[in-house]
């Protein structure tokens, strides 16, 4: 598999003959643990590393048993190791850490510990498992000039980028189609990840909360399937409101299984000074995973026609909002008080960018004009299956670049 470029980057920070510690956070089966053995195991330090029930050294003797429910004290004694065992470069991986720290009352070693959240594999790191990577070089190189493809180039980019869509990001996944090259055992295993969040919601969670967790996660391809795809609490549950359901949100949030993007009502700076938390779209944390649970067909995804199917934009959406948010962008999306709307909008380089999603070649957009005149933005973002280009204030991206937005 390949050895993804950002956990590079902390193996070089771990080299440097420093004290440090690594907590690193994400969904569960997105390949934490498996990844830092991987590149660990090329440097002759100690580490620690979370398995199903413990905390062990790599040279494989126990430094201490820590079982899973005493994974808060696990958490707060790394200041310990921090002043006492400065001779460790400490690696702690773990699925649900975030639904930890939020949930259980300690000390958590701020400033002693460096967070690194791991996502589902982009894109760019499907082009590169599946041996595409010159392909890969080629949308970044178009990219940055902005300048079309060559249309053989673009027809094969945009038919991978339709595989992705059905394989999505987890690396078991991605690993089973490299090997067979084939699609249909996509959702077998995204059916098995599916039952380990499932028993994850019951076990790290009350017998009461863990079915609200599983009423609003089973509601999201339904929630994204409006036209209007706020998330609405009554489409869980007949009345059901914030107070009920908020805590079950936060719980999906923090565990890396869905991702939140914010309303905001105005595009000035900062924009996260102007979002509406109350309302909010939830997306799933990887596209292959969204399309297993709504049961869109594979013909329908892979067709090299247009369909007239709402719900491939909404998956374009989705993929978009995944290769945003491993990229460092927080997600919002934009509204005015009458129908205008945006999919996303970026803070980059000190400018507020307006960002919109078409699933194929239909790019007209009246809000995005009147985002970019309203707020004197620079230049608009179109994402959609059009080859680059730019015109008019408006940098025509094609879809299996988004991950070259950063």
């Amino acid at each position: 598999m390949i050895e993804r470029s950002y956990l590079q980057t902390v193996m070089s920070r771990i080299c440097e003959e420093r004290k440090f510690i690594q907590v690193i956070v994400g969904p569960r089966q997105v390949g934490k643990t498996t990844m830092v053995g991987q590149l660990l195991s090329k440097i002759d330090i100690p580490y620690l590393s979370e398995s199903a029930d413990a905390i062990i050294v790599s040279n494989s003797t126990w430094l201490s048993q820590i079982w899973e429910s005493a994974c808060s004290r696990a958490l707060a004694s790394l200041k310990t190791f921090y002043e006492e065992a400065p001779q460790y470069h400490l690696v702690a991986a773990g699925s649900l850490l975030g639904v930890t720290i939020n949930r259980d009352q300690f000390s958590f070693p701020v400033g002693k510990v460096d967070e690194l959240f791991m996502f589902p594999m982009d894109f760019e790191e499907f082009l590169w498992a599946t041996d595409k990577e010159l392909l890969s070089r080629e949308i970044s190189s178009h990219f940055a000039n902005l300048k079309a493809m060559p249309e053989a180039l673009h027809i094969q980019a945009m038919e991978l980028y339709k595989q992705y869509l059905i394989v999505g990001g987890m690396p078991a996944v991605v690993a089973e189609f490299v090997e067979t090259k084939s699609l249909l055992t996509s959702t077998e295993i995204q059916g098995r990840i599916l039952n380990e969040y499932i028993a994850d919601m019951a076990k790290y969670a009350s017998p009461a909360t863990s079915v609200k967790i599983r009423a609003c996660y089973n509601s999201i391809p339904t929630q994204l399937a409006k036209e209007n795809r706020k998330f609405q609490y009554k489409i869980v549950q007949k009345g059901a409101t914030t107070t009920l359901f908020g805590e079950s949100i936060e719980w999906l949030n923090s565990a890396g299984i869905v991702l939140k993007c914010q309303k905001i009502d105005h595009g000035f700076m900062p924009i996260s000074a102007y979002s509406d938390l109350s309302d909010f779209r939830l997306y799933m944390s990887d596209i292959g995973m969204l399309t297993m649970k709504s049961g869109m067909a594979q013909q329908t995804i892979l067709s090299p026609l247009e369909e007239e199917n709402g719900f491939l934009g909404v998956m374009s959406e989705n993929y978009v909002a995944q290769a945003l948010v491993c990229n460092g962008f927080p997600l919002f999306y934009w509204k005015n008080v009458n129908t205008a709307e945006l999919d996303f909008v970026l803070q980059i380089e000190g400018q507020v960018i307006p960002v919109e999603v078409k699933k194929g070649l239909r790019t007209k957009s009246v809000s995005m004009t009147m985002f970019v005149k309203k707020y004197n933005s620079p230049y608009a973002i179109r994402i959609s299956g059009k080859n680059f280009g730019y015109e008019n204030q408006i940098k025509a991206i094609s879809l299996y670049a988004v991950f070259c937005i950063n």
